[in-house]
């Protein structure tokens, strides 16, 4: 004999899938009647039936940043999509923002896909059917470092740095808003860390530069050395005029003991 499906279960196993009445009713009919049978089948079939769709591009998303009470930790995210009309719905802005808070659990480094996490995007995926995938993320902090973050109310940017030494929350966030506003974008801390081919390319225009201005040799070196200061204080984070006050590079807002370790800008189609 037929299982009955009352009108509530299917009521709400489309509140909790996101999907038709039709489909919902199909699956506890197949389940028996069975609510956790059906939900187990939804799940299973839309999820292949979206893995299905992983050719399609993922160019929109979100950037979701956890950052623990006493900010020694701190994880940021970038979770793609199709659209933006889903990257702005809430279930998927309160999923981009569970699995920050999954990343955070980890230890510092690149976050890797749990099975939590993919858990949770895979809820999202049931009611969206669009191709939505872990893009990338960081997890900052450690025995005496502390750590400041920035999101952009569109949840299109994010900003996450680490300080090695004591850091005011106001000055951490002053530098994650500088690092997600300034052009062009920091390479690195310092001067060491912009690479090498980087440097040399540089170098390279403004000896060209230099020789077409006809100067004299010693004064075309003097140009070449010139240029490379300006180019390092344009991409070196510390050398960088502070965007909220371009009198001070960014070394002169830090307190006394403080250095800038790391940083990373996540943003959406950029």
């Amino acid at each position: 004999m037929p299982a009955t499906i009352s009108a509530k279960d299917v009521a709400k196993l489309r509140q909790a899938s996101g999907l038709g009445m039709m489909e919902c009713k199909k699956a506890l009919t197949e389940a028996e009647g069975d609510f956790d049978r059906a939900a187990e089948i939804i799940r299973t079939k839309y999820k292949t039936k979206m893995e299905g769709r992983s050719d399609r591009e993922s160019t929109e998303g979100r950037v979701a940043i956890a950052v623990a009470d006493d900010r020694t930790k701190g994880a940021i995210v970038q979770i793609n999509t199709e659209t933006d009309f889903t990257a702005n719905n809430d279930k998927f802005v309160d999923m981009a923002q569970k699995v920050a808070d999954l990343a955070l659990q980890a230890d510092p480094g690149q976050a890797q896909t749990t099975d939590a996490i993919s858990a949770v995007i895979d809820e999202v995926k049931l009611v969206t059917q669009e191709n939505i995938q872990f893009g990338q993320g960081q997890v900052f902090g450690g025995p005496g470092k502390k750590v400041g973050s920035y999101a952009h109310f569109t949840g299109r940017t994010g900003v996450l740095i680490e300080v090695d030494g004591d850091c005011p929350e106001d000055t951490l966030k002053d530098l994650c808003m500088h690092v997600s506003a300034i052009v062009p974008a920091p390479l690195g801390v310092t001067e060491d860390d912009i690479p090498a081919e980087t440097l040399e390319a540089e170098k390279k225009i403004a000896k060209q530069e230099a020789i077409e201005s006809g100067k004299p040799e010693e004064i075309a070196e003097k140009m070449v050395n010139g240029k490379m200061r300006k180019y390092l204080d344009s991409v070196a984070l510390l050398r960088q005029p502070f965007v909220k006050d371009d009198k001070k590079q960014i070394k002169d807002i830090l307190p006394a003991g403080a250095t800038i370790t790391r940083f990373v800008k996540y943003q959406i189609g950029g």
